[in-house]
């Protein structure tokens, strides 16, 4: 099976959702920073048509209303170079309710320096929401960029009730 996408609408707008075989590979934001070419994305299909992406429209629906705290989803992550999968393997571990700095995450990595670089990875992540990207802020709690736009950032911060960024 190769690559498919639906574009659902949500609470936080429409997203595009890839996926490839049994797992979910992409959400993406209207205007989000990084995306993939558009042919990488595959043929367009109604979400309801693909148990994948269906399971995967439902789960952000029930997410977005309060209804979910975590995911249950196969995903693939896709892309990016080995510091960008370390990055993206520390966003999943950061847990719901919390927040982190790039600054933290680049410690985490081994050198403060690296602030910059983890913020080209985490606006890289393919998987947003569902790996949380969002919850990483700037320095002393700074709400800073998002690919989705800060709107939608704040939005999920305030669902996740998070508190003010702290090393996890």
């Amino acid at each position: 099976m190769s690559n498919r996408h639906a574009i659902v609408n949500t609470q936080l707008g429409d997203l595009t959702l890839v996926a490839s075989d049994d797992a979910l590979i992409g959400v993406y934001f209207p205007h989000h920073w990084v995306k993939p070419e558009r042919a990488t994305l595959g043929d367009e299909v109604e979400a309801a048509t693909d148990p994948v992406l269906a399971d995967a429209a439902r789960q952000l629906d029930e997410y977005f209303a309060g209804e979910r705290d975590t995911f249950d989803l196969a995903i693939e992550l896709r892309g990016g170079d080995v510091f960008q999968q370390q990055v993206w393997a520390l966003l999943d571990e950061i847990p719901r309710g919390e927040t982190t700095t790039y600054g933290e995450l680049a410690e985490r990595l081994g050198d403060k320096q690296l602030a910059q670089l983890v913020g080209k990875a985490v606006g890289s992540n393919p998987l947003s929401v569902i790996v949380p990207c969002h919850r990483v802020v700037g320095k002393n709690g700074k709400l800073t960029g998002y690919a989705g736009g800060l709107k939608r950032k704040q939005f999920l911060l305030d669902l996740e009730e998070a508190a003010p960024a702290r090393l996890f």
